[in-house]
């Protein structure tokens, strides 16, 4: 039986999540979760898992899930919150494998507290290795523990990479759909709304991730994460435009092998991989290879997707320049989503923080959190002037 922590939990990668343990009840037992602000949500699955914690954003949140559950009958079951709060989910002594999918930089500490305390991590939040990934592999390896992905791409690398040695590799192929955009005219970017940039054509994830996958930044973060989960090089490393999502990634060895890992594009199956590595067991999310007619490739356009450019850059500079790079796209996305940003304008966004920040070395996780609080204020300086400059370019 193997015992879970989940970050995210009311997200779409927890609930995914939850959805693998109901269907592997003799496998895995639930023993905390970090629920966010949806109290709602948390409650039932509070109600449900009955988890020994679970924590919430606020204080706030927290007295109403305890008056819930006390109302319920389930008072027995802890209720903490804030940062601290996600720590002790993360580190709860009878948790055996923590899943990491709470979004942005929110979900670093405790994923970084989670390995440093001996857990096995399942990573579904690509910023804590894009932020802090050289510090949370090092604190890996010390522990000799895996550090498991559960983003497709990622894990079918993980998968293809159990047929050879890592050296043995001559680069690594992600693919990515390209996103609603893949064919628009780049002098229409200034044109697109929230609505069109959501409506992503293969998967239905959270807002954010959907948006990074529309300008190709969730591939410029996939680039820094396959360097630090897998200790290759960011010119190792290439991304292809795969519209049909069939295959997920590709290893390419130095002999000329090339393997790759193809799936039905459901995120249960990947979170499976990870809970019961290096184990498989049967599922019932089997790909229909007689379907297998057509697959298309080609290179992605740096000019239209200038956000995957400056994150090979920002990886090849290491230090601050990666945290800055995910600081200013949360910034700049989040902007974009309210309507005070144009589409075109985040990667200015980005590239402009970028050109400002120091590539100092972090040596801890508070100097990651001070460099990301620095990012995140110049970025909003450069979303104000560049959302006013918006106004007054012709439509």
């Amino acid at each position: 039986m193997k015992r879970i922590a989940i970050l995210g939990s009311t997200g779409s990668i927890g609930r995914s999540t939850l959805s693998v343990v109901e269907s592997h009840p003799n496998r895995f037992e639930v023993v905390s979760l970090a629920a966010g602000r949806n109290v709602e949500t948390a409650f039932e699955q509070a109600r449900r898992w009955k988890p020994r914690v679970i924590s919430v954003a606020a204080e706030t949140d927290a007295a109403s899930l305890r008056n819930l559950l006390r109302t319920a009958g389930l008072a027995e079951i802890e209720v903490v919150h804030g940062s601290a709060g996600a720590v002790r989910v993360a580190t709860h002594p009878e948790a055996d494998f923590v899943v990491s999918a709470i979004v942005g930089v929110a979900g670093l500490e405790a994923t970084y507290e989670a390995v440093k305390a001996g857990k096995t991590v399942g990573l579904a939040n690509k910023e804590c290795l894009v932020a802090a990934g050289e510090l949370i592999t090092a604190e890996a390896r010390r522990h000799n523990k895996p550090l498991l992905p559960i983003d497709s791409e990622h894990n079918a690398v993980h998968q293809c990479l159990r047929a050879g040695k890592v050296n043995e590799v001559e680069r690594i192929w992600l693919t990515a759909s390209g996103g609603p955009f893949l064919k628009t005219p780049l002098s229409q970017f200034h044109a697109i709304t929230p609505d069109q940039a959501l409506d992503h054509p293969t998967w239905r994830m959270g807002r954010r991730i959907t948006i990074d996958s529309a300008t190709l930044m969730n591939k410029g973060f996939e680039v820094i994460e396959a360097c630090r989960l897998f200790n290759i090089a960011p010119h190792q490393v290439q991304v292809i435009v795969h519209p049909q999502s069939t295959i997920h990634s590709m290893v390419e060895f130095v002999d000329g092998s090339i393997l790759a890992q193809f799936s039905v594009t459901d995120m249960r199956l990947p979170i499976l991989y990870a809970l019961t590595y290096p184990d498989r067991v049967p599922s019932d999310m089997h790909f229909r290879v007689m379907d297998l007619r057509h697959l298309e490739f080609c290179p992605p356009d740096m000019e239209r997707f200038l956000c995957l450019r400056l994150a090979y850059e920002a990886v090849e500079a290491g230090g601050a320049k990666t945290v800055a790079l995910n600081a200013a796209d949360e910034i700049a996305v989040a902007a974009f989503l309210v309507g005070s940003l144009g589409f075109g304008d985040i990667p200015h966004v980005i590239e402009q923080t970028l050109a400002e920040t120091n590539p100092a070395r972090l040596e801890s996780i508070k100097d990651v959190l001070k460099a990301d609080a620095a990012a995140r204020l110049l970025a909003q300086e450069k979303t104000k002037k560049l959302g006013r400059s918006a106004v007054l370019r012709p439509a």
